[in-house]
């Protein structure tokens, strides 16, 4: 990859990711504004994340009729017009609908600049090449929340989504030099193709501990605005977003992936250790001052991210010729855990309160960490037969 072309894939993912979260701290402003129910301003959020689950492996058979490139591009483009019709629409069904099939083009972006990442890197850049990859969706994932809350404040809800669409649409210009690899245009996934990967114990293993993982990041995320609004009625988007701060610690684990591994001496060890920080995370947001969820929020993402950047940097390690595939799965995966935590543990939150809602999602982070541990004595480098 040449050095601008990196740069302008880079800025894809961020603005992407800006897109995919901008509408999460602001979901209580959409209930108040449209007369909503917590179940239908999540919708927001969900709608986005669900077609993130089963559409990586699908895109696999529009990369045998088009390159990379031009599906990038072109996702990109449909991606920004879609964000100015949404900042322009005037009923929930129009928002809900415009954000459901905006959720169909992400998966479009997101498979085709990891996939090219990874087969464009030397083989033993590969881990810092996707680090790099996951610094870049944690800084527009932090980005979009913190800008969508401060601009909602200053110029109301709609101004941020119009920034997006034409920055999606200029990121879409800024790509046409982007080369065409032939390795892209890789074959449909099969069905037994796909079933040998989750035969490979360490495959299975990766896959259930992020879906886990991301089931609880997205069930906090998605209901920790709800949570801030009843503690405090008066509180202002701006205050919202900057609580997403904590991002930051993100960015700095995903580019110090090799140190850390050095650091515990396997990278089996290092997520372990990521988990554990995840949960004393979850732990600290028992706690219902707004101060102390700051704080948290470092530690939660903090650990979070070691275990993501560290997991994603090992499915492309142990995969060959089937990255795409495997990449596909580690999102699906991924996604999957995410849609379905932004929705269902709404029903002990609605029920039982903030504190029993933190309980169930400690739970699953103690599932992820049994996972994780049965990969001990899988060497990164190796391919399980």
């Amino acid at each position: 990859m040449t050095h601008s072309t990196t740069k302008y894939l880079y800025f894809a993912t961020v603005v992407t990711f800006c897109s995919l979260y901008a509408a999460q701290p602001i979901q209580p402003v959409f209930k108040s504004e449209f007369q909503l129910s917590n179940f239908q301003a999540i919708l927001f959020t969900t709608l986005m994340l669900a077609p993130l689950g089963v559409a990586p492996l699908v895109y696999g058979y529009l990369l045998e009729s088009f390159s990379a490139k031009v599906m990038l591009r072109w996702a990109l483009f449909s991606l920004g017009v879609l964000e100015l019709l949404f900042a322009s629409a005037d009923s929930y069904l129009a928002l809900l609908t415009l954000r459901g099939i905006q959720g169909l083009m992400i998966p479009a972006i997101l498979t085709a600049l990891m996939t090219y990442i990874s087969y464009t890197s030397p083989r033993d850049k590969v881990q810092h090449a996707i680090a790099a990859y996951i610094a870049a969706t944690i800084f527009g994932g932090f980005l979009g929340r913190f800008l969508s809350g401060l601009f909602t404040d200053f110029f109301g809800w709609r101004f941020f989504f119009y920034v997006l669409g034409l920055l999606l649409i200029l990121n879409s210009y800024l790509l046409k030099g982007m080369a065409r690899d032939a390795k892209l245009e890789y074959a449909r996934p099969r069905l037994v193709e796909i079933l040998a990967l989750l035969r490979s114990k360490p495959y299975v293993w990766i896959y259930a501990s992020i879906f886990c993982l991301f089931f609880v990041f997205a069930a906090l995320m998605n209901f920790l605005p709800f949570e801030l609004k009843r503690i405090n009625p008066a509180s202002r988007e701006a205050g919202v977003g900057l609580l997403y701060l904590g991002y930051s610690m993100g960015l700095l684990v995903s580019l110090n992936t090799r140190r850390i591994i050095r650091y515990f001496g396997s990278e089996v060890k290092a997520i372990a250790v990521g988990i554990l920080i995840f949960a004393l995370g979850t732990l600290i947001f028992m706690v219902e001052k707004y101060l102390v969820l700051f704080f948290g929020m470092f530690v939660f993402c903090t650990g979070l991210f070691a275990a993501h950047s560290l997991l994603s940097g090992l499915v492309n390690k142990l995969a060959s010729d089937n990255k795409a595939i495997a990449n596909g799965l580690y999102i699906s995966f991924y996604y999957t855990g995410g849609a379905l935590g932004s929705v269902l543990p709404g029903a002990v939150f609605q029920r039982y309160g903030w504190q029993a809602f933190l309980l169930q999602l400690l739970v699953m982070i103690a599932l992820a960490f049994f996972f994780t541990r049965r990969l001990k004595g899988f060497e990164p480098g190796s391919h399980p037969q």
